[in-house]
């Protein structure tokens, strides 16, 4: 992780600019005093109206610099700050984006987002307004001092004990507001992510009728949340009179005290003047120390919390001197491939299967049975614990991340689309590279361009986040076409046809079947989707029970032969028997086609 004190050296001399322009308007201000001690000590006492020209065009003066120079410090410290948090915020959204599947698989999206987005705005103050405020008491609290002792130290002592009392107040309530902040940044992350969820699925939870409960379990992280920082003011509440009560009684001690010091002849009227001006303008200092010291206290937890993702380190990751493919033919081999997740069962074991260039496999299996995981670990979201697994015959672990996922054309079974238009979700990934051309060819062979075209502003109409407003085929249709339009050597489809009817996923496999130098990897629960593969596994329990053609798997009578009569009922007893006893086989087919009303089986048969 990059050090704040890094980002801040990089923007050193704006710094330095801001820095010396706040230490000119700090000493202007402390001049004004200055001039009014000798306005009453030579003008009003002594007499010499002469002066008086000269003293008013010093304060004139004093005002004009104060001006110039306290606009040019917070303007530059304001947008030093920015940009501070801008780049934060991008180095920590990157060092994100480079963490592997798993760290996702553990972290909330809700905890995130408070990290990207309220922790770097705490930084972002403490190193703009806040930090410059920190630097203007230290620097103005010590001037005063100085000019008072030079006025009169003993006079000059009683402001210093109150300083020092003052210091040591906001020392202890840093230390309470320390923890408490700790605790209100952790519950903002929950709340946040509470809130995300909530939103995300808020037709699951009309559906399911249960706003109440939901609103009742916000209203608890809620109460937490107003709790917390109920804490935090009661913290700033018990230490923070003191402050207004120094800063109250301060000027009136030293005019009490000084008035006696005027009497002894220790201190002329135009020196009391200015040391009261001077404790009337070390009362501001006292009052914002425990405002500052509250909000650097908050950027201080902040940034721990920052810290504890930069500790997070990517699991997957590419070798010093990657391989290079010149053209990658889509050719996929798995070799005794077994994986499983940190303190989990194993997901997979003993994978073993070959995908030649331009073929297809299928992929079958209940829930749970590890179908997406052999895509998962095909991309590198995850590195296989157990064999290997090579693309074209080169493992893919030395290909670099980039080659390898752009090579493999994913339609995902959880379709996600971006709140933006249709055109720009099916060219993700390749927008500068796809025309217009390409994404209407590829919408036409998905299925898509029908409905897309009947919209008012077809490829230009801006979905909503998660493709809101879409039926679920749709969606799905949409995802196809961004897979399909990319033209990668090797297509993978996850379910991806399960919200379509019959005739479309027909056409659409037809389709599919065109793309002969394309390797494709089909998982499916739907007999229809994998039946035409040139070889189909059936995954039970992380492993390969059954594997074969279509034709094969039936005649086998397993797994594979018992979810095709699940799905085509009794009737496929007789379909089956086509493929597996050969004449009579024909004859039991025969006898179906008869019966009529049997055209849904008879073409996946």
């Amino acid at each position: 992780m990059k050090k704040i004190s890094n980002y801040i050296w990089d923007y050193r001399f704006s710094y330095l600019g801001a820095v010396l322009s706040l230490l000119i308007a700090v000493t202007l201000d402390m001049a004004a005093p200055r001039l009014t001690a000798r306005v009453v000590d030579d003008v009003i006492v002594g007499g010499k109206t002469g002066e008086l020209k000269y003293l008013l065009l010093g304060f004139l003066g004093v005002g004009l610099g104060r001006c110039i120079f306290q606009y040019v410090k917070e303007y530059t410290f304001d947008k030093n700050g920015a940009r501070i948090s801008g780049d934060m915020r991008r180095d920590l959204f990157r060092h994100i984006q480079s963490l592997s599947a798993d760290f996702f698989d553990r972290t909330n999206t809700g905890e995130l987002m408070a990290r990207v987005k309220e922790d770097i705005d705490h930084i972002w103050d403490a190193v703009g307004y806040v930090g410059m405020l920190l630097i203007e008491v230290f620097y103005h609290t010590g001037i005063i001092l100085v000019c008072m002792c030079m006025i009169n130290r003993k006079l000059a002592m009683l402001s210093a004990a109150a300083m020092l009392l003052c210091g040591t107040v906001a020392v202890m309530m840093e230390r309470k507001l320390g923890a408490v902040y700790e605790a209100i940044s952790e519950e903002n992350a929950v709340l946040n992510t509470v809130a995300e969820e909530n939103l995300g699925g808020v037709r699951t939870v009309k559906a399911f009728a249960r706003e109440a409960f939901e609103i009742d379990k916000f209203l608890s992280h809620n109460k937490r949340y107003y709790d917390l920082n109920m804490a935090q003011s009661k913290v700033f509440v018990r230490y923070y009179p003191v402050f207004t009560v120094i800063s109250k009684v301060l000027p009136l001690l030293t005019l009490l005290v000084g008035g006696r010091f005027v009497i002894g002849g220790e201190m002329t009227l135009g020196e009391m003047t200015a040391f009261v001006e001077y404790s009337m303008n070390i009362v501001w200092p006292m009052e914002m120390l425990g405002w500052l010291t509250n909000s650097f206290s908050s950027a201080v937890a902040s940034n721990r919390k920052i810290r504890k993702i930069y500790e997070e380190t990517p699991t997957v990751t590419e070798v010093t001197n990657p391989v290079k493919l010149q053209d990658v033919r889509g050719k996929v081999c798995f070799d005794h491939v077994s994986f499983h997740k940190a303190d989990q069962h194993e997901i997979l074991r003993d994978i073993t299967f070959t995908v030649e260039a331009g073929k297809t496999l299928g992929i079958m299996g209940t829930t749970g049975a590890g179908k997406t995981s052999i895509i998962q670990l095909l991309q590198r979201m995850y590195d296989a614990t157990g064999g290997a697994i090579y693309l074209d015959d080169v493992d893919i672990r030395s290909l670099t991340l980039e080659q390898l996922r752009t090579s493999v054309s994913f339609v995902m079974q959880d379709v996600f689309l971006f709140s933006d238009t249709i055109g720009d979700n099916i060219k993700l990934g390749k927008k500068r590279y796809l025309d217009f051309k390409t994404v209407r060819k590829a919408s036409t062979d998905a299925q898509a361009s029908g409905f897309i075209e009947r919209m008012e502003k077809q490829y230009d109409t801006v979905i909503g986040e998660r493709g809101v407003g879409l039926s679920g085929g749709q969606k799905q249709r949409i995802s196809i076409a961004r897979a399909l339009s990319k033209k990668n050597p090797i297509l993978v489809l996850d379910d991806s046809t399960s919200a379509l009817d019959t005739e479309t996923e027909q056409t659409i496999q037809q389709t599919l079947a065109k793309l002969e130098s394309t390797t494709k990897i089909i998982i499916g629960h739907r007999i229809s989707a994998v039946r035409g593969a040139d070889e189909i596994l059936v995954l039970a329990d992380g492993a390969i029970a059954e594997r074969g053609t279509h034709e094969e798997l039936l005649r086998k009578r397993g797994l594979y032969y018992e979810t095709y009569q699940s799905q085509y009922g009794e009737l496929s007893e007789a379909g089956a028997a086509a493929h597996m006893d050969g004449p009579g086989g024909e004859a039991q087919g025969k006898q179906v086609r008869e019966r009529g009303g049997e055209t849904d089986v008879l073409q996946f048969i």
